[in-house]
Protein backbone atom coordinates (compact mmCIF):
# COMPACT_ATOMS: atom_id res chain seq x y z
CA UNK A 1 0.00 0.00 0.00
CA UNK A 2 3.06 2.57 0.75
CA UNK A 3 4.38 1.63 -2.54
CA UNK A 4 1.18 2.41 -4.20
CA UNK A 5 0.33 5.95 -2.17
CA UNK A 6 4.10 6.96 -3.38
CA UNK A 7 4.38 5.34 -6.50
CA UNK A 8 0.61 7.34 -7.31
CA UNK A 9 0.49 10.36 -4.82
CA UNK A 10 0.87 13.33 -7.18
CA UNK A 11 -2.76 11.79 -8.97
CA UNK A 12 -3.85 10.89 -5.43
CA UNK A 13 -3.12 14.47 -4.17
CA UNK A 14 -5.28 16.12 -7.24
CA UNK A 15 -7.84 13.98 -6.65
CA UNK A 16 -8.53 14.93 -3.08
CA UNK A 17 -8.09 18.88 -4.30
CA UNK A 18 -10.54 18.32 -6.73
CA UNK A 19 -13.29 16.53 -4.15
CA UNK A 20 -12.47 18.74 -1.76
CA UNK A 21 -12.73 22.10 -3.96
CA UNK A 22 -16.07 20.78 -5.98
CA UNK A 23 -17.45 19.65 -2.19
CA UNK A 24 -16.47 23.38 -1.17
CA UNK A 25 -18.08 24.78 -4.08
CA UNK A 26 -21.46 23.03 -3.60
CA UNK A 27 -21.76 24.22 0.10
CA UNK A 28 -20.95 28.22 -1.04
CA UNK A 29 -23.05 28.24 -4.52
CA UNK A 30 -25.89 26.93 -1.95
CA UNK A 31 -25.54 29.67 0.46
CA UNK A 32 -25.38 32.15 -2.21
CA UNK A 33 -28.51 31.20 -3.85
CA UNK A 34 -30.08 30.43 -0.78
CA UNK A 35 -29.31 34.37 0.10
CA UNK A 36 -30.75 35.50 -3.55
CA UNK A 37 -33.82 33.11 -3.10
CA UNK A 38 -34.24 35.04 0.75
CA UNK A 39 -33.71 38.13 -0.98
CA UNK A 40 -36.46 37.63 -3.47
CA UNK A 41 -38.67 35.87 -0.64
CA UNK A 42 -38.32 32.67 -2.26
CA UNK A 43 -37.99 29.12 -0.81
CA UNK A 44 -34.11 28.10 -0.03
CA UNK A 45 -32.94 25.03 -1.02
CA UNK A 46 -30.43 21.78 0.95
CA UNK A 47 -27.02 21.23 -0.62
CA UNK A 48 -27.96 18.09 -2.12
CA UNK A 49 -30.75 19.82 -3.84
CA UNK A 50 -28.33 22.72 -5.21
CA UNK A 51 -26.09 19.94 -6.06
CA UNK A 52 -28.65 18.64 -8.71
CA UNK A 53 -29.71 21.97 -9.61
CA UNK A 54 -28.90 23.99 -13.11
CA UNK A 55 -27.31 26.78 -11.33
CA UNK A 56 -24.50 23.82 -9.82
CA UNK A 57 -24.22 22.10 -13.02
CA UNK A 58 -23.30 25.03 -15.25
CA UNK A 59 -21.00 26.52 -13.01
CA UNK A 60 -18.85 23.27 -12.77
CA UNK A 61 -19.17 22.40 -16.68
CA UNK A 62 -17.98 25.89 -17.33
CA UNK A 63 -14.62 25.44 -16.27
CA UNK A 64 -14.51 21.85 -16.98
CA UNK A 65 -14.84 22.92 -20.65
CA UNK A 66 -12.27 25.88 -20.80
CA UNK A 67 -9.70 23.45 -18.72
CA UNK A 68 -10.05 20.61 -21.31
CA UNK A 69 -9.89 22.60 -24.65
CA UNK A 70 -6.38 24.54 -23.02
CA UNK A 71 -4.96 20.76 -23.20
CA UNK A 72 -6.70 19.75 -26.06
CA UNK A 73 -4.90 23.02 -27.90
CA UNK A 74 -1.73 22.73 -26.10
CA UNK A 75 -1.69 18.69 -26.87
CA UNK A 76 -2.02 19.13 -30.45
CA UNK A 77 -0.44 22.56 -30.79
CA UNK A 78 3.05 21.57 -29.42
CA UNK A 79 2.84 18.81 -32.30
CA UNK A 80 4.34 21.61 -34.57
CA UNK A 81 4.04 25.11 -33.07
CA UNK A 82 7.61 25.37 -30.57
CA UNK A 83 8.91 27.84 -28.18
CA UNK A 84 12.53 27.94 -27.91
CA UNK A 85 14.11 27.95 -24.71
CA UNK A 86 10.81 26.42 -22.85
CA UNK A 87 10.72 22.73 -21.68
CA UNK A 88 7.52 22.76 -22.41
CA UNK A 89 8.55 22.63 -26.05
CA UNK A 90 9.99 20.65 -28.76
CA UNK A 91 13.60 21.20 -30.02
CA UNK A 92 13.38 23.38 -33.04
CA UNK A 93 13.78 21.65 -36.19
CA UNK A 94 11.43 18.63 -34.68
CA UNK A 95 8.30 19.90 -35.47
CA UNK A 96 5.75 17.49 -36.87
CA UNK A 97 4.61 13.75 -36.17
CA UNK A 98 8.02 12.50 -35.56
CA UNK A 99 9.74 9.40 -37.03
CA UNK A 100 8.57 5.62 -36.53
CA UNK A 101 11.39 5.26 -34.09
CA UNK A 102 11.28 8.13 -32.42
CA UNK A 103 7.92 7.50 -31.44
CA UNK A 104 9.03 3.27 -30.79
CA UNK A 105 6.15 2.20 -33.47
CA UNK A 106 6.52 -0.33 -36.17
CA UNK A 107 9.79 -2.32 -36.42
CA UNK A 108 10.60 -0.18 -33.16
CA UNK A 109 8.67 -1.35 -30.66
CA UNK A 110 10.27 -3.00 -27.48
CA UNK A 111 8.33 -5.77 -25.62
CA UNK A 112 7.37 -3.19 -22.90
CA UNK A 113 5.26 -1.44 -25.18
CA UNK A 114 1.13 -0.73 -24.82
CA UNK A 115 -0.56 -3.97 -26.61
CA UNK A 116 -2.18 -1.57 -29.06
CA UNK A 117 1.08 -0.18 -30.44
CA UNK A 118 2.76 -3.62 -30.76
CA UNK A 119 -0.83 -4.81 -32.68
CA UNK A 120 0.10 -2.29 -35.86
CA UNK A 121 -2.24 -1.04 -38.31
CA UNK A 122 -5.60 0.90 -37.42
CA UNK A 123 -5.27 -0.24 -33.64
CA UNK A 124 -1.96 1.67 -33.46
CA UNK A 125 -2.93 4.85 -35.52
CA UNK A 126 -5.52 5.21 -33.56
CA UNK A 127 -3.36 4.93 -30.16
CA UNK A 128 -1.37 7.64 -31.43
CA UNK A 129 -4.20 9.93 -31.16
CA UNK A 130 -5.65 8.50 -28.11
CA UNK A 131 -4.76 11.30 -25.36
CA UNK A 132 -6.18 14.25 -28.04
CA UNK A 133 -9.44 12.54 -29.14
CA UNK A 134 -10.21 11.75 -25.36
CA UNK A 135 -9.37 15.30 -24.30
CA UNK A 136 -11.68 16.35 -27.31
CA UNK A 137 -14.67 14.45 -26.05
CA UNK A 138 -14.85 15.51 -22.37
CA UNK A 139 -14.19 19.24 -24.04
CA UNK A 140 -17.10 18.69 -26.28
CA UNK A 141 -19.41 16.66 -23.19
CA UNK A 142 -18.39 19.09 -20.95
CA UNK A 143 -19.69 22.24 -23.12
CA UNK A 144 -22.77 20.31 -24.43
CA UNK A 145 -23.45 20.03 -20.71
CA UNK A 146 -22.65 23.60 -19.74
CA UNK A 147 -25.12 24.82 -22.35
CA UNK A 148 -27.72 22.50 -21.42
CA UNK A 149 -27.63 23.46 -17.66
CA UNK A 150 -27.21 27.12 -18.57
CA UNK A 151 -29.82 27.02 -21.15
CA UNK A 152 -32.37 25.95 -17.90
CA UNK A 153 -30.68 28.79 -15.47
CA UNK A 154 -31.14 31.87 -18.43
CA UNK A 155 -34.70 30.32 -18.89
CA UNK A 156 -35.53 29.95 -15.09
CA UNK A 157 -34.55 33.82 -14.99
CA UNK A 158 -36.47 35.01 -18.20
CA UNK A 159 -39.73 33.17 -16.66
CA UNK A 160 -39.39 34.86 -13.51
CA UNK A 161 -39.23 37.80 -15.17
CA UNK A 162 -42.37 37.15 -17.34
CA UNK A 163 -40.19 36.58 -20.53
CA UNK A 164 -40.86 33.90 -23.02
CA UNK A 165 -37.79 31.25 -22.91
CA UNK A 166 -35.42 30.47 -24.98
CA UNK A 167 -34.94 27.65 -27.47
CA UNK A 168 -31.65 26.07 -26.86
CA UNK A 169 -30.37 26.72 -30.15
CA UNK A 170 -31.11 30.45 -30.03
CA UNK A 171 -29.08 30.20 -25.98
CA UNK A 172 -26.04 28.71 -27.40
CA UNK A 173 -25.25 31.98 -29.78
CA UNK A 174 -26.59 34.36 -27.08
CA UNK A 175 -23.98 36.78 -25.01
CA UNK A 176 -24.91 35.17 -21.96
CA UNK A 177 -23.32 31.66 -23.30
CA UNK A 178 -20.35 33.45 -24.67
CA UNK A 179 -19.46 35.35 -22.15
CA UNK A 180 -19.53 32.82 -19.53
CA UNK A 181 -17.09 30.75 -22.08
CA UNK A 182 -14.80 33.60 -22.96
CA UNK A 183 -14.19 34.55 -19.52
CA UNK A 184 -13.05 31.34 -19.00
CA UNK A 185 -11.24 31.08 -21.73
CA UNK A 186 -8.70 33.95 -21.49
CA UNK A 187 -7.76 33.00 -18.40
CA UNK A 188 -6.48 29.52 -19.65
CA UNK A 189 -4.73 30.49 -22.60
CA UNK A 190 -3.38 33.17 -20.48
CA UNK A 191 -2.08 30.96 -17.99
CA UNK A 192 -0.33 28.46 -20.54
CA UNK A 193 1.05 31.25 -22.21
CA UNK A 194 3.01 32.71 -19.36
CA UNK A 195 3.83 28.98 -18.52
CA UNK A 196 5.40 28.52 -21.57
CA UNK A 197 7.45 31.73 -21.26
CA UNK A 198 8.13 31.90 -17.43
CA UNK A 199 9.57 28.66 -18.09
CA UNK A 200 12.45 29.96 -20.24
CA UNK A 201 14.20 32.54 -17.95
CA UNK A 202 12.74 30.96 -14.50
CA UNK A 203 13.27 27.85 -12.76
CA UNK A 204 11.69 25.57 -10.16
CA UNK A 205 14.65 22.80 -8.63
CA UNK A 206 13.31 19.41 -9.17
CA UNK A 207 10.03 19.96 -11.33
CA UNK A 208 9.64 18.50 -14.09
CA UNK A 209 7.72 21.10 -15.59
CA UNK A 210 11.05 23.36 -15.01
CA UNK A 211 14.51 23.12 -16.75
CA UNK A 212 17.49 22.57 -14.13
CA UNK A 213 18.50 25.26 -12.57
CA UNK A 214 21.67 25.81 -14.37
CA UNK A 215 20.63 25.46 -17.53
CA UNK A 216 20.91 28.47 -20.33
CA UNK A 217 18.07 30.18 -21.24
CA UNK A 218 18.30 28.92 -24.73
CA UNK A 219 18.11 25.43 -23.81
CA UNK A 220 14.71 23.79 -25.08
CA UNK A 221 12.93 20.44 -24.43
CA UNK A 222 15.13 19.92 -21.15
CA UNK A 223 13.43 19.37 -18.12
CA UNK A 224 14.37 19.35 -14.55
Amino acid sequence: MRTFLRDNSLSIVFGGLFLLALAGQAFAGQAEYNNQQESHGMATISVVEYVGSADYAVDVTENWQSEYLQFLLYILLTVWLIQRGSPESKVPGSEGRETDKQQRIGRHVTPDSPRWTRAGGWRTSLYGWSLGLVMGAIFVASWTGQSIAGWATYNEERIAQLQDPLSWTAYVVSADFWGRSLQNWQSEFLAIGSMVVFSIYLRQRGSPESKPTGSSHDATGVEG
